[in-house]
This record gives C-alpha cells, sequence and structure tokens, in this order.
C-alpha cells in the first residue's frame, strides 16, 4: 500500500492544516447519537478520571478540537477517524452535538490515522503501543524508520517497543495493569524463555524491585555475572583514567587490554537496547 504523506499525520485531513483552531473551516454540528466508535481504535483502556476532568473541562469550554468523522452514504450515520475520548467526555457531559470535520477515507485509511492520533497525541500504555507500530508495520508495510517519522520517536524507541510483544501474556498483563514499567519488562527481555521471564516477574511484583534491581538479577539468571579473577594483574591509573573517559562518552563500561604494543577495547553492554543505543550513538559521532 502506497504511503501518503503519513509525516504529516492528521494535520492533512484539516482544511489549511489549522488543527487547533476554535472552528477550522468545514467544522460541522453533527449529533453523538449518529456517530459510531472507530472499530480500528488501538486503545483499550480509558482512564475514567481522565476522562470525566476532560468532560469538567468541556463543559466549561467546549470542544476546542474538533473531532473527525466519515459519512456512511448508506444511512447517513458516521463513523469515527479521531477523537474518541472527547466523545466519551461529551456523552458525560450530556451533549447532544459535537464539532466535527467530515472527510472521506477507506477502511484501511480509517485505521491508519486512528493509529496515528491515538500515538502523537494519547498516552497509550507501552503495549498499546507496541500493538499500533505492530500493525503498521503490518498492515501497511511501514518499516520501523518510517513510523518513527510519522510519529515523532526515534528508531531505536519503535524497535525496543516492538519487542515487548515477544513477552510471555503475563507480562504483558502486568504492564497493562501498572504491576511493572516498561523498563522492568525492557529488562525481562535479557531472558530468553519464559519460565525464568515469570520467575523474575514474580519477585518484581513481591518485593517491589525497581528497574536497575532488575536488571542484576536477569543478568544472575542469564549466567552473565562479572568474572574476577584472584590472579588478574592490576589496572595501571592511567588505563583505569582511560576507561572512565570512555565510559562517560559512551555510557557503559569499557575495559582496556592494553600491552606495548597496542591492546583491544572492550565495550560491554546488557541488553539488546543498550547495543542498539550504542550503534545509534557510534553512528551519530561517526
Amino acid at each position: 500500500m502506497a504511503k501518503r504523506g503519513l509525516g504529516k499525520g492528521l494535520d492533512a485531513l484539516i482544511p489549511g492544516g489549522d488543527f487547533q483552531s476554535d472552528s477550522p473551516q468545514g467544522t460541522q454540528q453533527i449529533a453523538i447519537q449518529s456517530i459510531s466508535p472507530n472499530p480500528s481504535q488501538p486503545r483499550n483502556q480509558f482512564n475514567e478520571d481522565g476522562l470525566s476532568d476532560l468532560a469538567r473541562s468541556i463543559i466549561e469550554h467546549g470542544i476546542l478540537q474538533p473531532l473527525i468523522l466519515t459519512q456512511n452514504p448508506a444511512d447517513n450515520s458516521y463513523s469515527l477517524i479521531a477523537g474518541e475520548r472527547r466523545l466519551r467526555a461529551a456523552e458525560m457531559a450530556g451533549l447532544e452535538f459535537v464539532p466535527a470535520i467530515v472527510r472521506d477515507a477507506t477502511e484501511l485509511e480509517r485505521l491508519e490515522f486512528a493509529l496515528i492520533e491515538n500515538i502523537q497525541r494519547e498516552d497509550l500504555s507501552p503495549v498499546e503501543a507496541a500493538l499500533a507500530y505492530q500493525r503498521l508495520n503490518d498492515e501497511f508495510g511501514m518499516s520501523h524508520e518510517e513510523i518513527s517519522v510519522s510519529v515523532g520517536k526515534s528508531r531505536t524507541a519503535i524497535t525496543n517497543t516492538i519487542r515487548l510483544l515477544n513477552l510471555p501474556e503475563e507480562v504483558l498483563l502486568a504492564i497493562q495493569n501498572g504491576q511493572i514499567s516498561e523498563g522492568h519488562a525492557r529488562a525481562l527481555l535479557g531472558l530468553t524463555t519464559k519460565k525464568p521471564q515469570l520467575a523474575v516477574l514474580e519477585m518484581i511484583i513481591k518485593n517491589g524491585l525497581n528497574v536497575r534491581q532488575t536488571e542484576d538479577l536477569v543478568r544472575k539468571y542469564s549466567g552473565s555475572k562479572s568474572k574476577e579473577t584472584t590472579n588478574k594483574p592490576q589496572t595501571s591509573p592511567e588505563v583505569k583514567g582511560l576507561e572512565n573517559e570512555l565510559r562517560m562518552i559512551l555510557g557503559t563500561k569499557v575495559t582496556l587490554n592494553h600491552g606495548e604494543k597496542g591492546g583491544t577495547v572492550t565495550i560491554h553492554y546488557y541488553s539488546q537496547e543498550e547495543l542498539e543505543t550504542l550503534i545509534d550513538r557510534l553512528r551519530d559521532e561517526g
């Protein structure tokens, strides 16, 4: 499927590109009862307190940002493309009509714009964002780089978020329920099988481990403990200074094995995410 200037996001649907205007050209008052939610909505959870706050704001100030709809010719009803939180809050506020811009859109375009609007304008959970990115990749053939341009995030962030979908359902549910953070989940990706992942998950929740403690625990489970030897030669202050300087530049542990005619530089990383960040940093320096 051809890309249609997705970097512009929803601005491409708004006359004159003025999405923040109080009443942009083409705005209509549409009856709420004639609007159906977008079946392609990536968000599956809406914070009730947040909706209540938005409803109170709507009662006091009105809806400042119009919804975007497409019309169903068969029965003159409307389908929502963007603005489901505003629609739900307007219903809570008791409104009968909402300001909206009506645009033609295919079924695939509805999905596309719903995903991008939510990613750009809403705080999707990490799992919801991962599913949205994956759908943009699978259903629209967008590369991680193209998705990153469309939603204003780095390619590494897109790739790392999608990788969360490799975790067991129990871990994804813990993210959704707020029992663990995205940082905890990324640390768990350092384990390659379900059993140790679930064991560490249980310990995180039971003991209230922070992300750094989780990373240490993952390293122990994966067998990547530091191996100090008693006969290891002492590192000179000069080499230690160089190691510290490189660590500050690269943001990770660096070991120098210095000899009379040269040596080696070992850069340590503890997760796929850290490796990708290092690669990006080295590319930028180049």
